[in-house]
């Protein structure tokens, strides 16, 4: 209920006059909504915050792969010492009487001939004199000194492209779970994509705790994914969409934040819930507790909105005014909703012959060859450094809760510089920055371990920078009529760092050094080519192809007030 005219400050006599204006033929969009009445961030931006801290922390969840399907130390069981399974001693007095020695200890891969000799050794002694020490063959089964993985359970000893083959089957199913969550979003409302999402999540995830085979076990990875990977955007959603302008990139920030905390409760889980089956559980089982989020969370009224469901939107614009202790005007209600029915679709007349203007015009052409590098880079770095950070050393729990904690001081970093040292040196000081610690990484001994850990922490430190910063930066330098288009392509073929990212790890068995040098040499790549492109800090985005061109150059016309 608006007050009386006597008691209505000057602001309100503003908005009256603006209210006015609108219905009087002028767009009304919900970002002036929230800028001149519903405020910009109050109890209910903050409450929808906390509601989707559980849906976007459970996001994080999917990298249980990490821990699930880690690699445990085994080596060859030997039958003629009396050794019947995979559950017997690691490593007995007599070892190196049976493998090769290695400079890590023994071979995980190849033992010594057997001689043909009629005796045979015993559990407590296995004699030297048994075996033709000039002479290796590969295993034919396995002991593991860990039994927490799936590599114990499903006997994956010497498989180890196999084994990380359940990271990249994550990261394909993230990637077909994009047009999915966009239908059923767009479909059925984002609070139904939501709560479907995280019961997918929580529900396959459990049934493949129980998980008989690695077929099954690799099989249910990419259906959960597929079916659940959408939480993330589904929640982002809730969160930011009636957050005003000004609050935006620190909303963003603080999302990306809750994510990364999420990743520390995974490994805090998996350092307290070591067998497999049971952290996997105890991951998921939380996640059914989001499908009373049906009668909690409001519908996004953007959605309302284009699915002309005017009543319900109006709904939920007075509970974020009651909430927020603010007001909406009968008049903007109207105007809004005015507005909404008098929007058409936008004509896609650009898009049509997308590619003809591409190779016509050489500046986009350099960007769109430029910018997919960027995320490429950015995503196989990103989550490279956190899948390999087990390998570090032998407290691989603590080194991965360190490595996804860096990220959150990374991220805010990038909001406080990203305004003030400009869009291009923040991206590439960051892409620069990590690749100098990854390189620097590779030559520093094993012995200066705490050295080591700093090192590859700021490297991470780094990337996270770049990963705050980079939608913000390729948006701003694709014109409006594109902008859709090839920002989404730039993140699709990202997706590519995201699926090698999970074999690294296997690199490193023929060199350790290896994961370390691709990921500065892709971030010396990208640093530099992010220089190629033009400043967008204090220009307005472009709207059309010539004003993208111009991008960069002596123009007044391009700054904003």
């Amino acid at each position: 209920m608006r007050k009386s005219s006597e008691s209505e400050t000057p602001g309100q006599e503003i908005l009256d006059k603006e209210s006015d204006e609108i219905v009087n033929g002028k767009h009304l969009d919900l970002d002036d909504v929230l800028v001149n009445e519903l405020g910009q961030f109050g109890c209910f931006q903050m409450r929808n915050i906390l509601l989707v801290t559980i849906p976007i922390m459970m996001s994080a969840f999917m990298s249980e792969y990490i821990f699930s399907a880690a690699a445990i130390p085994h080596r060859c069981r030997i039958p003629e010492c009396n050794e019947q399974d995979k559950s017997q001693k690691y490593d007995p007095k007599w070892i190196l009487n049976v493998l090769p020695q290695t400079s890590s200890g023994f071979s995980s891969c190849e033992r010594y001939v057997l001689l043909n000799l009629d005796t045979k050794g015993s559990l407590e002694s296995c004699p030297a004199s048994l075996f033709n020490q000039t002479k290796t063959i590969d295993c034919d089964g396995y002991v593991y000194s860990k039994d927490n993985s799936v590599v114990y359970d499903f006997d994956l000893g010497c498989q180890d492209w196999l084994r990380a083959l359940a990271g990249t089957l994550n990261s394909v199913g993230i990637l077909l779970a994009m047009p999915i969550t966009g239908y059923i979003s767009d479909r059925f409302g984002r609070r139904f994509a939501l709560v479907v999402n995280v019961f997918n999540l929580s529900l396959i995830g459990l049934i493949r705790a129980f998980s008989v085979n690695y077929t099954m076990y690799m099989a249910l990875q990419i259906v959960q994914t597929t079916l659940g990977a959408g939480t993330f955007s589904s929640a982002y959603i809730f969160a930011a969409e009636l957050v005003g302008p000004k609050y935006r990139v620190v909303t963003s920030a603080t999302l990306s934040s809750i994510f990364a905390t999420g990743q520390v409760v995974l490994g805090a889980v998996a350092w307290l819930v070591q067998p497999w089956r049971y952290m996997i559980m105890t991951l998921h089982i939380p996640g059914f507790l989001v499908i009373c989020y049906y009668a909690i969370l409001p519908e996004s009224v953007r959605w309302l909105l284009s699915k002309r469901k005017y009543a319900e939107a109006t709904k939920v614009l007075k509970t974020v005014a009651r909430l927020n202790k603010t007001q909406i005007s009968d008049k903007s209600l109207e105007a809004l909703i005015n507005s909404s029915k008098d929007s058409k679709p936008l004509l896609k007349e650009g898009n049509g012959n997308l590619m003809t203007k591409i190779i016509r015009s050489p500046v986009l052409l350099r960007r769109v060859c430029t910018t997919p590098v960027w995320w490429i880079t950015t995503v196989f770095v990103y989550y490279g450094l956190s899948i390999d950070s087990t390998s570090l050393s032998d407290t691989i729990y603590l080194n991965y809760i360190l490595t996804c904690a860096i990220e959150i001081p990374g991220f805010f970093t990038a909001v406080l510089v990203l305004d003030r040292v400009g869009r291009r040196a923040t991206l590439s000081s960051g892409f620069l920055f990590s690749a100098l610690c990854n390189i620097v990484f590779v030559f520093i001994p094993n012995e200066l371990s705490v050295l080591r850990l700093v090192i590859y922490l700021l490297g991470k430190f780094g990337i996270s920078m770049v990963m705050t910063s980079l939608y913000l930066y390729t948006s701003e330098l694709y014109p409006t009529e594109f902008r859709h288009s090839l920002l989404a392509f730039s993140s699709m073929i990202g997706r590519i760092g995201s699926i090698t990212a999970p074999l690294t790890p296997v690199l490193m068995e023929y060199w350790h050094g290896i994961p370390s040098l691709m990921f500065g040499g892709m971030g010396i790549l990208s640093g530099i080519l992010v220089l190629t492109q033009p400043e967008t800090l204090g220009t307005k985005m472009p709207d059309t192809l010539a004003e993208a061109e111009v991008l960069g150059k002596s123009d007044c016309s391009q700054r904003t007030g």
